[in-house]
């Protein structure tokens, strides 16, 4: 397997020969770039060593690259805090709460057991912007090194920052605790052994919600299939029928992305995880007569949280796919929330970065308040269905042959051409979205309608159009 470089970091599998997967030598050489990007991105005072952040998943391989990642930081001068099993908005937030310089995530996400990653923050805890993550890619291309001396190699502390990022999502002014536990909701969690079986558990006791766990013990052997997709969550479906649980709750590896299922064992669907936190949050801010609240979601998620967004008299924005460029726009705009379809929450009140802890937390608090099922709650919200398919090239300078002839074929339509081409039909509210792909000549194409059978015209007559062009 090809290593995957991007501007947030590396990943690939672990094991097999040189030049395949991420190997040791990669881990070293893309720390090394990291730390020396580092510097000259944010100088620091003569004589103060610098700090980095390391947490990791439960991956198998979790321990070695966290031993090379922490070593190389060491050898580079630099101090390490490592955070041992964390997940990744714990990681982001533990750089803020440390007042370190930046941070290092040793996770795949929702990837299988044989891979890992190194996702690289900054100072506030976020993701690398597109320049910073690029000069780092360059940077370890080179391949030089200059090592620090042994007088002025760093240290390493350790420290468990899980407890004071559960303090941290239950002092938010908008999780209501007292109506969660007087609620006495009855969940079912699986958190494919990963560290969910960590920190999710002691969250949801701490609202007084009885939890029966699945796949709880952090062994790094995953139950499934990791994606937190109806596909692959069929026994936390069972299992919340069979004990007539309120609902179910699935979490990745690394917890960030988060997927409810409801008291019937059907899916909530990832898409609506965002869009029902968007309107507890956006009710509550209505309620005291604030106006203009901005939502922020990327341009392949579901229309609902538009819809959601202006039915309480706010404003939504669209930014390019990926973490950094919803942060980003959230930044620029003043979002109250946002977040990506895939289950990712993003709430500024906590911080800046995809957080399933506050997810359920403020969704719990949202069904307090409705006093209904989940199966209902999904109802009350506009109900949109998205085809996910693609189109397989041997050239990839074909690529933008059809993004912009598709721009010129839809040019009557509302267009959105931030990253690669989404077209929305307002008349009947669909959209289709393009773009390619970062590491496979293949553009891959969402679309959304009403009906499942909707979505897959759409996305069928797209597909039909493109080949006419590229014949």
């Amino acid at each position: 397997m090809t290593l995957i470089k991007s501007i947030s970091g590396i990943r690939g599998t672990i094991g097999g020969p040189a030049g395949e997967g991420l190997t040791p030598i990669d881990i070293v050489k893309f720390t090394y770039a990291y730390c020396t990007k580092l510097r000259e991105r944010k100088p620091q005072p003569f004589g103060e060593k610098y700090k980095i952040v390391v947490g990791k998943d439960a991956r198998l391989s979790g321990d070695m690259v966290e031993q090379l990642v922490c070593g190389t930081i060491v050898s580079c001068g630099m101090d390490v805090v490592k955070a041992g099993f964390a997940s990744t908005p714990t990681t982001e937030m533990a750089v803020t709460m440390s007042n370190a310089d930046g941070g290092i995530i040793l996770t795949a996400s929702h990837n299988p057991k044989e891979w890992n990653a190194l996702k690289l923050l900054n100072e506030k805890g976020e993701f690398l912007n597109a320049e910073e993550g690029g000069a780092i890619l360059e940077c370890a291309e080179k391949g030089e090194f200059d090592f620090s001396t042994v007088e002025e190699l760093g240290s390493i502390e350790e420290e468990d920052f899980t407890d004071k990022h559960i303090d941290a999502v239950l002092a938010l002014e908008a999780v209501d605790i007292e109506a969660v536990r007087k609620a006495e909701f009855k969940v079912v969690l699986d958190a494919v052994n990963s560290v969910g079986g960590i920190i999710m558990p002691r969250l949801l006791k701490r609202l007084g919600v009885e939890c029966i766990q699945l796949n709880c013990e952090p062994t790094g052997e995953f139950a499934h299939n990791p994606e937190p997709l109806p596909a692959n969550l069929k026994e936390l479906s069972d299992t919340v029928v069979t004990q007539k649980a309120d609902l179910g709750i699935s979490v990745d590896p690394d917890v960030d992305r988060l997927a409810f299922i409801c008291e019937d064992g059907e899916p909530f669907v990832e898409e609506y995880t965002l869009v029902s936190v968007a309107d507890y949050l956006l009710e509550r801010e209505e309620a005291k007569g604030q106006k203009g609240m901005v939502t922020v979601s990327n341009l392949s998620s579901t229309r609902a949280l538009r819809d959601v967004t202006e039915k309480h008299g706010g404003i939504y924005y669209a930014s390019a796919v990926g973490e950094v460029n919803v942060t980003t726009k959230m930044h620029e705009a003043g979002a109250l929330i946002g977040g990506e379809g895939n289950g990712g929450v993003i709430y500024p009140a906590l911080h800046s970065g995809r957080d399933a802890m506050v997810g359920v937390a403020l969704f719990l608090s949202n069904l307090a308040h409705k006093k209904m099922k989940v199966s209902e709650l999904k109802k009350t919200y506009p109900q949109y269905f998205i085809a996910k398919n693609k189109i397989q090239l041997n050239d990839a300078a074909l690529i933008d042959r059809i993004l912009g002839e598709m721009k010129k074929v839809y040019a009557s339509e509302n267009i959105n051409d931030i990253d690669g081409v989404k077209i929305n039909f307002e008349a009947d509210r669909t959209w289709v979205h393009l773009r390619k792909s970062n590491t496979e000549p293949i553009i891959r194409i969402y679309s959304e309608a009403s009906t499942e059978e909707a979505a897959d015209k759409l996305a069928k007559d797209v597909i039909a159009l493109a080949e006419k062009i590229i014949k």
